[in-house]
């Protein structure tokens, strides 16, 4: 079939293509992404000159018949291998994502080492880094003495004619899919014509030989894997490591994972000799954490099968601002905006007037709505100035009601919290059966929540005129009142009550 070469636009965010160039992409939204591509196009030829081959047919198999469970490559990271579902399955494809510098060359160097170590073939290219920094690195890592395979190469073609060369390769790593590029397009490396290629040929590979093969893929400024997005869809998983450079841990999370679940994390700390599995996430992220100050509460979540204990953070302060400010880290701010109107219409929690800022200690990120409890403690308690007990979780959902909705999993929450040393649970009634070690508190409502917090806030002199910082006189307080039954008519600095 003749061809012609046709210039093309394609975006390099998400891969839609144009036929001429504009501003911005109706696709993704994103400016100044569009770039030219030459693409072989064939030409438009009668359909009764085409010689068309005949399709052969396939055989059909029932649904029933026991399936053989897909074999796996342990490597002996525990964290890593519970993300994966129980190690890397063979003729599979995966993409780790995550900012540059927050450890995927290590973590993977790490676990190709481990996996040589028990006698499979693995091989290391690498794309951005000579062959020379790859071995001080292992060297730094103390793995210098792994028979890992090494390769400082960028041509697709290379890489596979080197891989099937040889004894057949269990695993290997690309690090990274960005700098990789075919002889078959004419684009520069990094394009999406480039990439959507390059990751084709590795994935005919994989399928074809049954070795893993794990790719490396560079993030946006907003956190998702450059490149066109058909590349997760090639994938059989895709995992993102996250990080804060002002903690010392990273974790894994499964973002899609045809062989496993995809609400598992792993959690790694970082330290001299590399990334070191953390097998219990709850007393790094509890550890240094002030009990006895107002507006911090621990929430029992769960992340996949694995219940963690967090420590949230809430400060009030009254806003000199007209429109009060929200500053959120770690949680959805769309959430954090529906508690605090239910606390106000629900529960005469006044909040209007004040800036609001709520973090989740260690830079940890919580997605469940079970944290709206907990969220909701640490504010009220942040606003009437009372601590809440050092030794008391909480978790449950919030309605717009009101009302605390249960959630999965409380018994596992709550035998983690035992583990830990807390002995009582706020949690929704009926949504956790008792465990040994640990009295569970129940609460229907957020106004029953607020009534207990209010309960333990400290008594103020009636109606004494406070002179704040810049010499304004500051609000009435009144003497604390509260209804457990109803939760409301409690009054503290003008602030709670009707």
């Amino acid at each position: 079939m003749a061809k012609r070469d046709q210039t093309s636009f394609a975006c390099q965010a998400c891969g839609a293509v144009y036929t001429r160039w504009q501003g911005k992409c109706d696709a993704c939204g994103a400016w100044n992404t569009i770039a030219e591509e030459a693409a072989a196009v064939a030409q438009a030829v009668p359909a009764a000159q085409r010689a068309g081959r005949k399709g052969r047919a396939v055989a059909l198999e029932s649904l029933e018949g026991a399936g053989k469970p897909a074999p796996r490559l342990v490597c002996g990271i525990g964290e890593l291998d519970r993300v994966a579902g129980g190690g890397f399955v063979p003729g599979s494809v995966l993409l780790i994502g995550g900012d540059p510098g927050i450890g995927k060359s290590t973590l993977l160097v790490q676990a190709s080492a481990a996996l040589a170590r028990r006698g499979l073939k693995v091989v290391y290219v690498s794309g951005e880094e000579a062959v020379d920094q790859v071995r001080l690195r292992a060297q730094r890592l103390g793995l210098a003495q792994s028979p890992v395979g090494l390769a400082a190469e960028t041509n697709a073609e290379n890489i596979i004619a080197t891989l099937a060369a040889g004894p057949p390769v269990h695993l290997a790593v690309i690090d990274s899919i960005q700098t990789m590029w075919s002889d078959s397009v004419e684009s520069a490396p990094g394009t999406v014509t480039q990439v959507r290629t390059s990751a084709q040929l590795l994935v005919r590979y994989a399928k074809q030989t049954g070795a893993c093969v794990i790719l490396v893929g560079h993030v946006t400024k907003d956190g998702q894997i450059a490149g066109p997005r058909v590349v997760e869809h090639m994938v059989d998983a895709v995992f993102s490591f996250e990080g804060d450079g002002g903690h010392q841990f990273r974790i894994l999370r499964a973002q899609k994972n045809r062989f496993g679940p995809t609400d598992e994390i792993g959690v790694f700390e970082m330290t001299g000799a590399g990334l070191s599995e953390v097998p219990n996430p709850s007393e790094l992220f509890l550890s240094n954490r002030d009990a006895g100050a107002p507006g911090t509460a621990v929430f029992a979540g769960m992340e996949g099968t694995r219940p963690v204990l967090v420590e949230i953070q809430a400060l009030v302060a009254p806003s000199s601002l007209g429109t009060p400010r929200r500053a959120v880290v770690g949680w959805d701010p769309a959430r954090l905006s529906m508690v605090l109107a239910v606390l106000d219409a629900r529960c005469g929690v006044r909040l209007g007037g004040h800036d609001v800022y709520l973090n989740v200690a260690g830079g940890f990120r919580i997605a469940e709505p079970a944290a709206d409890l907990a969220v909701a403690a640490a504010l009220v308690s942040a606003l009437t100035g009372a601590p809440l007990p050092a030794d008391a979780v909480y978790f449950g959902e919030a309605s717009l009601t009101g009302a605390v909705r249960p959630v999965a999993q409380g018994p596992a929450r709550l035998k983690e919290a035992a583990k830990l040393g807390f002995a009582q649970a706020v949690a929704p009634t009926g949504g956790a059966e008792g465990v040994d070690g640990i009295a569970v508190t129940p609460v229907g409502s957020l106004a029953a929540l607020v009534a207990q917090i209010a309960a333990r806030a400290p008594r103020r002199a009636p109606m004494r005129e406070a002179q704040d910082s810049g010499g304004r006189p500051g609000l009435p307080q009144r003497p604390a009142r509260a209804d457990p039954e109803a939760g409301q008519g409690y009054e503290s600095e003008g602030q709670i009550g009707r």
